[in-house]
């Protein structure tokens, strides 16, 4: 199933997350990742992002997200239900989970919500102003190039 995904395109497109899709890659082919839960990310700005997660089953206070340096790590464990329960299949996941996702530099968790089985955690990249990039004007014809008030030498 690993060979359906190619993440090349994503890791071309995605801001912050260059290295995620990398790891994302590497994991899938080596088979190191666990199909569970299943999820997507996607794209919601020019540094926004949504991580959604299919949690069918689960219930919101079983379920706990942590955000740390460059690392998100969701985990799921269900409480002890009722014993005696005979079950001829089971296919919904009663167990426990945990799901770590390496984030970017300046990659941050602004939000979460559970609906219809859905997590969703929302992430923005807040690059510092200093780290921005900045154009630097260009001394010529008599003209001096003045950065950040102080005279270019």
């Amino acid at each position: 199933m690993s060979d359906m995904f190619d993440f090349a395109p994503l890791w071309r497109s995605g801001i912050g997350f260059d290295h995620l899709f990398e790891l994302l890659g590497q994991a899938a082919k080596a088979g190191e990742v666990s199909a569970y839960p299943a999820y997507d990310i996607e794209k919601t700005g020019e540094d926004s992002y949504r991580l959604t997660l299919a949690l069918a089953g689960w219930d919101p206070n079983e379920i706990s997200i942590v955000a740390e340096a460059n690392l998100l790590t969701v985990r799921g464990s269900k409480g002890q239900g009722p014993n005696g329960h005979a079950f001829l299949y089971r296919g919904i996941p009663a167990g426990t989970f945990e799901r770590r996702f390496n984030l970017a530099e300046h990659v941050k968790v602004t939000g979460a919500n559970f609906r219809n089985g859905l997590l969703t955690i929302e992430l923005v990249r807040e690059v510092p102003e200093a780290m921005k990039p900045r154009r630097i004007p260009i001394a010529g014809n008599g003209n001096q190039a003045v950065i950040e008030n102080k005279q270019a030498a």
